[in-house]
């Protein structure tokens, strides 16, 4: 399967047309139809449904546009690296992390790194582990964020200086809020919206001592700020981190602790006999100097 081949379909799937994504990678049309139908023969699938006025996917079409996004994103990493200059470092960094406040320690330590290699661009994605995880095991990304508990068996890691603390998210005017943490017994009848990573069901069963799966589980949420919506609406109250949503004086919502205190510990993490870049290379000196000096 060719790259450029693969560059092609994917700017088919982005104008949704043969005609547009042709003039946008100036070659004819019939040239570019001719490539995308050899694509078709080679894989042994439809990948195109072609209407009278746009491209749509088959199922394979769109297995395809998942699977070659991420190639090319790898392919284009790796040629940045490859043709980056060898007289200073320079280069991208690429950092996956769910949502945490301990990423202040990261960005100081990234922010500490620029006064000496200005030219170290980064680039951040946003995700649950899940989401990180895999990732970071197709080399689109150096490093992950990941809150424990966390297998660790394909990876490297520094634990970071950092805890985040497990609580409710809720209105300021529900009976709750009166409340300076939160038991057990109070929300194993509340309407829910959780986290999906897969790691913190078993945690919770622990503090619960009950089958985290019974719990009247209203919505889940990767990304907290879109549940705190939920929650401003009424639709439920969220079992999130704390400092990760507005719950200053003029927020509708609060956040209270859970007891027994349930928290968090993180870990910044890359894979085992990682290659490095020299901008990542330096990147990680820099936090384990960081790091390692505030243990």
């Amino acid at each position: 399967m060719d790259i450029r081949v693969l560059r092609y379909f994917m700017a088919v799937t982005r104008e949704e047309s043969i005609s547009g994504a042709a003039e946008s990678l100036h070659m004819t049309q019939p040239t570019l139809s001719r490539q995308l139908m050899d694509l078709e023969e080679e894989i042994g699938k439809k990948l195109l449904i072609r209407g009278n006025r746009r491209i749509t996917l088959t199922e394979e079409g769109m297995l395809l546009r998942k699977r070659a996004a991420e190639i090319l994103d790898l392919v284009d990493k790796t040629e940045a690296e490859l043709t980056a200059p060898n007289e200073e470092v320079s280069g991208d960094i690429y950092i996956g992390s769910g949502e945490t406040d301990a990423m202040r320690l990261i960005a100081r330590a990234a922010t500490d790194l620029q006064k000496t290699c200005p030219n170290i661009c980064y680039h951040l994605y946003s995700g649950n582990a899940d989401d990180v995880i895999e990732r970071l095991d197709k080399g689109l990304l150096d490093f992950g964020v990941l809150i424990e508990p966390a297998d660790m068996k394909k990876y490297d890691y520094i634990r970071i200086p950092a805890t985040d603390t497990w609580g409710l998210l809720m209105p300021k005017d529900c009976p709750l809020a009166a409340r300076e943490f939160i038991l057990p017994e109070d929300i194993r009848e509340l309407p829910l919206i959780t986290s999906r990573q897969t790691t913190v069901s078993n945690e919770f069963s622990g503090w619960l001592k009950k089958d985290f799966g019974k719990l009247n589980i209203v919505a889940t949420y990767n990304l907290v700020y879109n549940a705190s919506l939920m929650v401003e609406e009424g639709l439920g109250y969220a079992l999130c981190l704390d400092k990760l949503v507005n719950t200053s004086e003029h927020s509708r919502l609060c956040f209270r602790p859970l007891r027994p205190k349930m928290e968090a510990h993180l870990d910044i993490v890359w894979k085992k006999y990682q290659v490095f870049s020299g901008a990542a290379d330096r990147f990680l000196s820099k936090v384990q100097e960081a790091f390692h000096s505030t243990i």
